[in-house]
């Protein structure tokens, strides 16, 4: 390391209420790219009573969307099909509500059972509204899915997807799963570590933070309902 030990320069006195011209000032350092940490979404535990926002916020997907999502290209009548054949009470469904408690974001956790190994696999998928994209949704289910898959013993979870789909993919390996691809698909697989403490208490405090903002944004859906209501006899 090399020292100076060339004096300090002095600084010059200015006249009273002389200003030193802009130009001769130095140029600020242009600041880096800033990132932004997005807000952690509530995301609750969805119910048979939920099938109609579900089928809602798919049938809204584009084609392309569509296609990533199941692989295929899906039509509507596909996707009500879909719906209809959640299996409520067995695999989870994980959604998050935007204000309007309109669905913007859904993951489906569906139990893998086998003869030799039981219920200990599991299968994600997930899928956003254009609109709400950017926002990190997808980790976010993928990280309540994980949650609640290590919960109920679950020690693989499995993801199929096509290998343009980049997104899906990124959420995996940023997980750390070993991703196989062959003939323009890939499988993802990802052996979670066992429950514990912390990860029970976690996603009991989520689920209830998430039904509680659901709860207050069906309020707040009802006062303006009713509010437009009297307004409009009044």
């Amino acid at each position: 390391m090399v020292v100076s030990t060339s004096p300090l320069p002095q600084a010059v006195a200015l006249p009273r209420g002389e200003r030193v011209p802009v130009r001769d000032l130095p140029a600020a350092t242009a600041p880096g790219p800033v990132r932004v940490r997005c807000p952690r979404a509530p995301i609750r535990t969805l119910e048979a009573q939920h099938r109609d926002a579900i089928l809602h916020h798919l049938l809204t997907l584009g084609e392309r969307d569509r296609y990533l999502r199941f692989g295929y290209a899906a039509q509507d009548e596909h996707i009500r099909r879909y719906v209809d054949g959640l299996r409520f009470g067995l695999d989870e469904v994980f959604g998050i509500f935007n204000r309007r408690l309109e669905l913007i974001a859904m993951a489906h956790l569906a139990y893998m059972v086998s003869s030799e190994r039981g219920s200990d696999s599991a299968e994600f998928g997930v899928s956003v509204s254009a609109h709400a994209r950017g926002r990190g949704y997808g980790h976010q289910l993928f990280g309540r899915a994980v949650v609640h898959a290590r919960n109920h013993g679950v020690r693989y979870l499995y993801i199929h997807a096509l290998s343009e789909n980049a997104p899906m993919l990124r959420i995996a390996r940023s997980a750390g799963a070993t991703v196989v691809q062959h003939a323009g698909e890939s499988e993802c697989h990802l052996e979670l570590p066992p429950a514990d403490f912390e990860s029970h208490v976690s996603e009991l405090i989520e689920e209830e933070v998430a039904r509680t903002d659901y709860w207050l944004k069906a309020c707040r859906r009802g006062w303006r309902r009713l509010m437009r209501w009297l307004a409009a006899r009044g």
